[in-house]
Order: structure tokens, then C-alpha cells, then sequence
């Protein structure tokens, strides 16, 4: 039987290109739901605000 490769779609080629990945961790359901909240009540998107919070923290390390 052979194996076949699944093709790239055209998000995955893009996000390859421009150096995007996807990131998973675990996190109490709780901090998750206050944090969706929080955003949602601001008109952000979570994953703006957390890159805006990673970029304020390395910063802050250098």
C-alpha cells in the first residue's frame, strides 16, 4: 500500500512562507474563559493580544 503525501493547502503555504506557526498549551479552563472575555469586551482578538503580551515580555528580558 502507498503512502500518500497530503498536499499543501494554500493557507499552509502561505503560513510556511511568512513564518507562522501554530502554538498549543495547556491552561486552567477558567484563566481561558476570563481571558476570551476580557478581549471580547475590548474588541480584540486573543491572538493579538497574547503576541502583543509575548513581544511586551521579551522586551522587558533582553
Amino acid at each position: 500500500m502507498e503512502k500518500t503525501e497530503k498536499k499543501p493547502t494554500p493557507q499552509s503555504r502561505w503560513d510556511k512562507k511568512n513564518g507562522y506557526i501554530a502554538k498549543s498549551f495547556r491552561m486552567y479552563q477558567s484563566l481561558a474563559d476570563e481571558f476570551k472575555e476580557a478581549c471580547e469586551r475590548n474588541g480584540e482578538a486573543q491572538a493579538t493580544v497574547i503576541q502583543r503580551l509575548m513581544r511586551e515580555y521579551i522586551d522587558q528580558n533582553k
